[in-house]
């Protein structure tokens, strides 16, 4: 009770300095029009106009308090004050000379006509100034407190993660925060207090307490929050100022690990809209349990996720295959620290060498392979195209003919929707290994299929790490073009497919993920900087750089001609297989080895010859 006292006192003495300076603000805006109309010489104001404007003042001041009452302007919270706020100032000050007018025209003060003009400058201007200079002056007050009291901390949700967390900061000897308040939804818990700290009201509540208490961290602490209310509330807590921190997920609850040492950012991710996908994961691990599988590519971000995965669902032996051995070594080490039992194989190898390939094959006879090696940055792969093939096209041709022959049950291709219409070679050379697969698929008994998935948030080369350096460079932060889009998941969404994939492939599929609507990069951009706790384009800038080579405003996940059918899981859709000449590609694969080997200068017509539908970028610009 006595904090509510002392918050409601402190509301009460801002709005009583605010009347007495709209008071003042009220009677300097009745005499300044005539000493500025009057060339501000005030010995020069007729008697009969300063008497109106004497006469008429306290009238004057009355009107102007009810309107400004009206208009909300002692309920603002002016430390947040932006548009809405200003365009309340502008209506109440041109209502206020309205009546004024109306005032001195019933009352029949004589009055210049530019009075009116001139008053509605005044008081709007003062009446701004007030208001916008309170909110500089709550900033530096807000940062003074800052460096004398710590950190000052809103934790959102009342339940038993906010008790944790609650429990460990303020038991805590060497903690830096200080908890003002909690915000949660339930309203029979508003009032109340958890270890001392009140409960003030729910999501609704989060701008206005996050200024009244000068709050520099906002700690969500719902784990059991799905994405969609994730979302509505990191959307409401970017109006503050605030770095924003949360709990990774309800698993901490359940294995007792809350603490703030378990607190992450809220990342880019929390802003997707949606749940992420949901897999059958009895199924999956009945898919992949006391089988081989074989992971190529395995030290990437989506081969060591798909190597987590499959750890978890008891396989009888993991195969990491990956041509860079640091990658293998950290998934290795790691995946020993959390699986001692697992029979773990880590080899160094090239999916290029076709006698290495065929060996691994001979020696560990696998029962799936996940073909996630490739070459996937765009732009590098734009200025070195030989080389994407050679690791890409071939790569997937030698691996899949070493599974083919030694009696692999399924090959798991890891595609991209850059491989639809692509305009870089990269996707291009994705779209070639789909046509392999395929191909594969009609003549061997090993079950052949592709997974076709967009940008995966956090992976190499992805844009949220750079963005991230950037940031933490303090900027600027560059996006190639305002209107980029593209589709988004994240890495274990993207893994969840491929291993669902696996369960419903029969052969010959291209299995696509329904990913929402696409995200512009510009919007991450912003978000990622508001998130951090700086301001777009005042503590961070952003630049534009230009499209890459080989880069395109949108990416599609499925091409025209292959339409889709469901599966069981409503995300995860079916292309039909394109039709297409196998002796006419055997003879075009053959032609383009030749091509890449010799190091042809220029290899992207023999690629159009494969893939009709791939157009490179500067032919674009050329049409």
């Amino acid at each position: 009770m006595k904090i509510l006292n002392h918050m409601n006192m402190q509301l009460l003495h801002r709005r009583i300095v605010l009347v007495i300076i709209d008071i003042m603000i009220a009677c300097i805006a009745s005499i300044m029009p005539l000493w500025i109309r009057f060339e501000l010489k005030y010995t020069d104001i007729p008697e009969i106009y300063l008497s109106s404007a004497w006469n008429f003042m306290v009238v004057n001041v009355v009107i102007t308090l009810l309107v400004f009452y009206l208009f909300k302007l002692y309920h603002s919270l002016w430390a947040f004050a932006g548009t809405a706020e200003a365009q309340n100032i502008v209506a109440a000050c041109c209502l206020c000379a309205v009546l004024n007018f109306l005032g001195m025209k019933l009352l029949s003060y004589p009055i210049p006509r530019s009075y009116y003009f001139m008053y509605v400058l005044v008081l709007t201007g003062a009446t701004t100034a007030v208001r916008f200079s309170y909110r500089i002056i709550r900033g530096m007050k807000h940062k003074h407190q800052n460096r004398k009291n710590g950190i000052r901390v809103m934790i959102i949700g009342a339940g038993e993660a906010g008790h944790a967390v609650i429990k460990e900061i303020t038991n805590s000897d060497f903690s830096t925060m200080t908890i003002k308040c909690i915000i949660d939804d339930n309203e029979t818990k508003w009032g109340r207090f958890i270890l001392g700290v009140r409960i003030v009201g729910g999501r609704d509540k989060i701008v206005e307490y996050a200024a009244l208490y000068g709050i520099d961290e906002i700690i969500i602490a719902i784990p059991s929050a799905n994405r969609a209310t994730m979302k509505e509330i990191v959307e409401i807590c970017k109006e503050t100022s605030c770095k924003l921190r949360t709990l990774p997920g309800i698993y901490q609850l359940v294995n007792g690990e809350v603490n703030v040492s378990k607190l992450r950012d809220v990342d880019v991710e929390d802003l997707l809209g949606r749940d992420p996908i949901k897999v059958d994961l009895e199924s999956i691990l009945n898919y992949v349990k006391n089988k081989t599988i074989m992971v190529t590519g395995g030290g990437g971000s989506i081969g060591s996720e798909l190597c987590r995965q499959i750890a978890g669902h008891r396989p009888a032996r993991l195969i990491i295959v990956d041509i860079y051995e640091n990658n293998a070594y950290e998934i290795q080490q790691e995946l020993k620290r959390k699986y001692p039992k697992l029979d773990l194989v880590v080899l160094i190898a090239s999916v290029r060498n076709t006698n290495r390939m065929n060996d691994l094959m001979k020696t560990y006879h696998p029962d799936i392979i996940y073909h996630a090696a490739a070459h996937k940055h765009v732009p590098l792969m734009e200025v070195s195209p030989n080389e994407a093939i050679k690791n890409n096209v071939f790569g997937t041709w030698k691996t899949a003919q070493a599974a083919a022959l030694h009696g692999v049950k399924k090959f798991v291709l890891i595609s991209t929707d850059k491989a639809v219409n692509p305009t870089n070679i990269m996707g291009a050379s994705k779209r070639i290994c789909e046509m392999i697969v395929q191909t594969y698929n009609r003549h061997y008994d090993t079950e052949f299929v592709a997974v076709r998935f967009g940008n995966v948030l956090g992976s190499n080369g992805s844009v949220i790490p750079l963005f991230k350096q950037q940031i933490a460079a303090g900027g600027p932060v560059t996006v190639t073009h305002p209107d980029i889009i593209r589709y988004f998941m994240t890495i274990p969404e993207a893994v969840s497919l491929v291993l669902q994939a696996g369960v419903y492939a029969k052969g010959g599929e291209i299995f696509v993920l329904d990913m929402g609507e696409p995200v512009k990069i510009l919007d991450l951009a912003k978000n990622l900087i508001k998130l951090s706790g700086y301001k777009v384009d005042e503590d961070i800038k952003i630049e534009f750089t230009g499209l890459r080579p080989g880069e395109k405003l949108y990416e599609e996940l499925l091409m025209n001609e292959e339409g889709m059918t469901d599966t069981e899981n409503k995300l995860i859709h079916i292309g039909k297989p394109i039709e297409f000449d196998e002796s006419k590609f055997y003879v075009q694969l053959n032609n383009l080895k030749r091509a890449v080997e010799d190091e042809c200068e220029d290899v992207r017509p023999l690629i159009q010859e494969i893939v009709p539908t791939y157009i490179p970028k500067e032919s674009l610009k050329n049409q």
